[in-house]
């Protein structure tokens, strides 16, 4: 288990300006990880990873048994961040049956005909289950906040601070109904720079299996840097609560982030106090009973 401190130092503090350049996005973080060395840190990370990846197999298994939570967990980052390598990874050792993973691309023309939450209301995960958001609602203050041309087919033509303060306090609510009725919200920015980024572009345009990662939509929106880290800045700072936290990961390491989101992971899921459902007496007899039927079959 990750010491706290470090943990705390990645959660962001509610109702405060933050400001993206003052978080790093490598893996030396503290003197102390200064002091042990890459190598011997990247080692010790991994072995917390595997016993996480234990743990997590542990505690779906009394999310499922205990049903009253259910968990989402939420992804948003630039593009090559590593998202879809996160989940594969801190998510391979969980039943496959109580999980959901959900990857959000360009809304259909059904999907912007509704409430910008609609479509993801319909994949939360129920009671008992685990759900993932490849990337999620937070697009609509996001991507849509850099290109606001995407908006369309609104009453309120202005586009001004009270349009996206509205849409946070949407995303309040939202979140704030969820966690009321039993949904534990986590939400990781993977903090990527932007130097990592153009070393992961020019390493899917380079190697021949990893070219079909590549789009031109990625270098487009790339242009967009400044504008994206400012949003990203308004839209964490404008929806961190205390029931459903933001988290800014380090992701210019693979092995950072992955052992950092398992550990905060297993740590919520510890901290739920899950239990295995207490049986009736009635319920007890008719165990025994069954026992006992199966014992004289010889």
């Amino acid at each position: 288990m990750i010491k706290q401190k470090y943990i705390n130092h990645l959660r962001v503090s509610s109702g405060k300006k933050i400001h993206l350049k003052d978080f790093d996005t490598g893996w030396d973080q503290f003197e102390e990880f200064k002091e042990y060395g890459k190598d011997k840190l990247k080692e010790h990370a991994n072995i917390l990873l595997q016993q996480n990846l234990v743990d997590l197999t542990s505690a779906q298994q009394l999310l499922y048994a205990d049903d009253r939570y259910s968990l989402l967990i939420i992804f948003q980052a630039m593009d090559a961040a590593g998202k879809d390598g996160t989940i594969k990874h801190v998510m391979s050792g969980v039943n496959p049956q109580g999980c959901q993973v959900f990857s959000f691309k360009k809304p259909s023309e059904e999907e912007l005909s509704h409430n910008f939450l609609w479509r993801y209301m319909k994949n939360l995960p129920e009671r008992g289950r685990i759900g993932i958001f490849n990337r999620s609602y937070y697009e609509d203050v996001l991507v849509v906040k850099v290109h606001p041309e995407l908006i369309k087919n609104l009453p309120d033509a202005n586009r001004n601070s009270e349009f996206w303060g509205d849409r946070y306090e949407d995303i309040n609510s939202f979140e704030r109904h969820l966690v009321r009725n039993g949904t534990v919200v986590l939400k990781f920015f993977l903090n990527v720079s932007k130097v990592e980024q153009k070393k992961r572009f020019m390493e899917r345009l380079l190697r021949p299996e990893k070219n079909w990662k590549f789009s031109a939509a990625d270098l487009s929106e790339r242009a967009y840097w400044s504008d994206y880290m400012h949003a990203y800045e308004e839209a964490i700072r404008a929806t961190n609560t205390e029931s459903a936290p933001w988290y800014i990961i380090p992701a210019d390491n693979k092995w950072v982030t992955r052992a950092l989101v398992a550990d905060i992971i297993c740590s919520t899921l510890r901290g739920l106090d899950l239990k295995f459902p207490k049986l009736s007496d009635a319920q007890l007899k008719i165990l025994d009973e069954a026992r006992k039927i199966l014992e004289a079959e010889g």
